[in-house]
């Protein structure tokens, strides 16, 4: 076995750093949930005896060592203390995403053989129930935690969560000797959790994640920011992407911070507000959606705050980040700064849930620089970090003082990288993964003998600063018919700094010129038809109206400008596009759970609107399946407009400059 480290030596597994807490932080929160809009709280003390009541309901079960349990819901302390006491017991927890369909709750429970579920509600359960016959495997037993409308179930094979806790405090005296065997019996490189991948390429891979990754990536990645005990988070993101699960379990329980859970996905943004956490993360959408909302908001104010509104944030670009950073800036700067901060920086940032922010992280996709310098100017500590489910996240992150929008910072503790001659970046670490389960041929590829790990992205490590720069997804960097670069991930960050644009997807690899297909912002765009008075019954009348494409093509042409100025990638901008009928959508397979761009599937599904682009249409007739949310399918219609947008040609850009 691989040495310990000397921090971790007796901190081995996430029940032991728990066993740690109850002790050290006995009476300090340590989860809060919003229910019925009031706020209740466990403290570690607290969540130690009802994760070992779970834990001893577990055995009560017949859940042996090596056992997948599989659990489904949004984020709620009863789940968070399910994925622990699995891991009590010596079962791996399997976290799925709450909104997956059927058939894909049905492929990852057949793919882990997972003997036990745990979720939310009626929902989820019959979910399971629709795909149990499916299953190659069998599903011994359902936990659930919400009873509303299972009132008439069988419950021969169903047990409500809070009863299998009563079970296991009936069953201590019993059973409390084998629970402290097999906790005793954990070691360091045992499976902490499997997490499947996002599948933007094909099936998603069940990645196994030693005790060791989790715990040794959350005690560096800790320290490097400096997290505390007190500071508090908000669980919001799926409970089964690799960050919730280090930024809630693993950097939680090494730190001993306060883990919030929000009452629904609509109440999010008020709960943020009232809890105001210190360490934050959230991915580009949904630094984009805030900004949309600002943005919207600012166009119903009376003009005195547009103007108030305009004027202080001109300022704020201009000397905020600076500020941030430590830099000198004039006395003039720094007053008229601390005026904005009270006429318009702290409002808008206690609007935001902003207030308290010490660390802040985005991730996932690539930030566009407008939306990452407004957030920054704002004085809100806004870093990027570069990682993956294959790290237990960490890769890269940006030290405070050296932040920019342009790179995702330097090696993490305990990382190295190193870039190939293709220009894939490969990292190894203490949190590269053990295995895709079930899968070797796929590890092998991934990572080689010497523990190295192929991430798929293309980039280089600045000479002077040290900093990590990704381009694009290597697979999706190529070359233009002229030889010029192709980096789509670029020129859509770009596009998606506009309020009313929200996915884009652009094409042009080995072609003559790039185009675009384009999701409208229905919130954004619908807000700015009812200021206008125009009429309009769905997404997809609204997407196609004229002033509407006016508006887009001018984003598009404005960003094309933009795109001029960088010689290396001038080639890039959008010749042609068109606003799509639908929104993108997982449940069409379009984008993954964690919403990013299936991009092959893409161009296979739209294949004759991407041929509309190319061949000069003006217009384009097309039918596209799509799914319900009970998961029937149907099928629109819809007749499109193509555009042709103005492109900056080099003489133009040189006399421009």
């Amino acid at each position: 076995m691989a040495q310990q480290s000397p921090a971790s030596a007796e901190l081995t597994t996430i029940p032991r750093l728990l066993a740690r807490n109850a002790v050290r932080f006995g009476t300090k929160p340590a989860y809060r949930e919003k229910e019925f809009g009031i706020w209740q709280s466990w403290s570690w003390a607290e969540t130690a005896d009802e994760i070992e009541a779970l834990a001893l309901g577990f055995l009560t079960l017949g859940v042996n060592p090596g056992d997948h349990i599989a659990i489904i819901g949004r984020n709620r302390p009863y789940l968070y203390w399910s994925m622990v006491a699995a891991q009590t017991v010596g079962a791996v927890p399997v976290p799925l995403y709450q909104d997956a369909v059927a058939d894909e709750i049905a492929y990852v429970l057949d793919h882990c053989g997972a003997r036990f579920v745990v979720v939310q509600d009626q929902e989820q359960v019959d979910k399971v129930l629709e795909i149990q016959d499916q299953l190659t495997t069998h599903l011994d037993h359902m936990v659930y935690l919400d009873p509303r409308g299972m009132r008439k179930y069988d419950h021969i094979h169903l047990t409500k969560l809070a009863d299998l806790q009563d079970k296991g405090r009936a069953a201590k005296s019993e059973l409390g000797a084998e629970l402290a065997a097999r906790e005793a019996s954990h070691d360091y490189d045992d499976t902490c959790v499997m997490l499947y991948t996002s599948g933007t390429t094909g099936r998603p891979k069940g990645v196994v994640l030693s005790n060791r990754n989790i715990i040794e990536t959350s005690k560096n990645s800790a320290e490097f920011d400096h997290l505390e005990p007190g500071d508090e988070v908000l669980a919001y993101l799926p409970m089964a992407w690799v960050g919730d699960f280090i930024f809630s379990i693993g950097q939680a329980y090494w730190t001993g911070f306060c883990v919030n859970c929000p009452e629904s996905a609509e109440t999010m943004q008020t709960d943020l507000r009232e809890i105001g956490p210190t360490y934050y993360f959230a991915p580009p959408r949904v630094f984009e959606g805030q900004l949309t909302n600002v943005m919207i908001r600012m166009e119903d104010a009376s003009r005195f705050k547009q103007w108030l509104f305009r004027v202080f944030m001109d300022h704020a670009r201009k000397v905020g980040p600076a500020l941030l950073d430590g830099k000198p800036v004039g006395t003039m700067d720094r007053l008229k700064y601390k005026l904005g901060e009270f006429m318009v920086y702290g409002p808008l940032k206690n609007t935001l849930g902003f207030s308290r922010v010490r660390v802040g992280y985005t991730a996932g996709e690539a930030i566009g620089p407008e939306i990452f310098d407004f957030y920054r100017s704002l004085a809100i500590n806004l870093k990027q970090l570069y990682g993956q489910t294959e790290a237990s996240v960490f890769i890269t992150q940006q030290p405070d003082h050296e932040v920019r929008a342009d790179t995702v910072g330097v090696p993490s503790p305990g990382v190295e990288i190193r870039i190939d001659d293709t220009g894939e970046v490969f990292y190894r670490s203490p949190g590269v993964f053990v295995e895709y389960f079930k899968n070797p041929d796929s590890t092998a590829d991934t990572k080689d003998a010497e523990g190295w790990v192929a991430t798929g992205d293309a980039g280089f490590i600045e000479e002077d600063t040290g900093h990590l720069r990704i381009i694009d997804r290597a697979k999706d960097v190529g070359k233009m018919a002229d030889g010029s670069l192709f980096a789509p991930k670029y020129v859509e960050n770009k596009l998606k700094f506009f309020p009313n644009i929200l996915e884009v997807v652009v094409f042009g690899n080995g072609r003559e010129m790039c185009t675009a297909f384009i999701n409208i912002d229905l919130t954004a765009v619908g807000n700015w038809a009812e200021r206008n008075n125009i009429a309009y019954s769905s997404y997809q009348e609204l997407a196609g109206h004229p002033m509407v494409l006016e508006t887009i093509q001018s984003h598009v042409e404005e960003v094309n400008v933009s795109v001029a100025a960088d010689p290396m990638l001038a080639g890039c901008q959008v010749h042609r596009f068109l606003v799509l009928h639908k929104q993108l959508d997982a449940d069409d397979g379009e984008l993954t759970r964690t919403q990013k761009v299936r991009r092959r599937i893409i161009e296979e599904k739209y294949a004759d609107l991407i041929t509309a682009l190319y061949d000069g249409s003006t217009t384009v007739s097309t039918e596209t399946e799509v799914t319900y949310e009970d998961g029937r399918k149907g099928a629109i219609r819809a007749t499109l407009e193509l555009r042709d947008a103005k492109v900056v040609a080099p003489g133009e850009r040189m006399a421009a400059e």
